[in-house]
């Protein structure tokens, strides 16, 4: 065989193996153990199944009345929830929708997403439903009503005492009271801190260890 023949060999198999290796890389599935590539069938996009929206960045004064009369514009509205602070009640400015639809939700997704509303734009995402946690609409419609924090107050300062617990609450007192002298003293403010004696806070109510309950 001559130096041409061999040439023209080597040139073929060359071709021969790119189209081969081409063929590979179009393939979908390769097999481990070898063989010939083999495309997957195509497979549709998963539809739109989720109904509950994230709604972020909701602007003071836009509450469940405000929210429930502007969305109702996309459609039926089915319940809606804006997180709230346990101890003042006041708004965590996110919140939670729901639509009957997909496909509005979808809409109102796309719709109001980044839109500028009372200077606040608005994050809204739409939440798959294997991501709705189960007690997301706990007590939704429930009216919240926040603690009243001065009448808790009021009602441990006012409660019965003992001696003993008169005493501890006194020596918490002038302890305060010696900590914060030693910080104007730092301080170099010439200052005389005035004595305890005499003004020291008397319990309303004291109870006595010998008194019959």
């Amino acid at each position: 065989m001559g130096t041409k023949a061999k040439k023209a060999m080597i040139k073929k198999s060359k071709k021969e193996s790119s189209k081969s290796w081409h063929k590979k890389e179009a393939a979908d599935f390769l097999p481990l153990a070898g063989g010939p590539g083999r495309e997957l069938p195509e497979q549709e996009p998963p539809k739109n199944t989720g109904t509950v929206l994230y709604i972020g960045r909701i602007p003071h004064g836009f509450y469940e009345n405000e929210m429930e009369g502007f969305f109702k514009q996309f459609g039926v509205v089915k319940r809606l929830r804006i997180a709230r602070n346990k101890k003042t009640g006041k708004s965590k400015h996110f919140g939670f929708i729901e639509f009957e639809s997909p496909e509005v939700a979808k809409i109102v997704a796309e719709c109001m997403h980044n839109y500028l509303l009372f200077e606040h734009i608005l994050q809204v995402h739409v939440i798959p439903p294997e991501h709705v946690h189960p007690k997301l609409w706990k007590g939704v419609n429930r009216l919240y009503k926040p603690l009243d924090r001065v009448q808790i107050e009021r009602k441990w300062q006012n409660k019965e005492r003992t001696l003993e617990q008169q005493k501890k609450m006194m020596d918490r007192i002038g302890k305060r009271d010696r900590k914060r002298c030693k910080r104007i003293e730092a301080a170099g403010l010439d200052y005389e801190c005035p004595e305890m004696v005499g003004q020291r806070p008397a319990s309303k109510k004291i109870r006595f260890e010998d008194e019959e309950l």
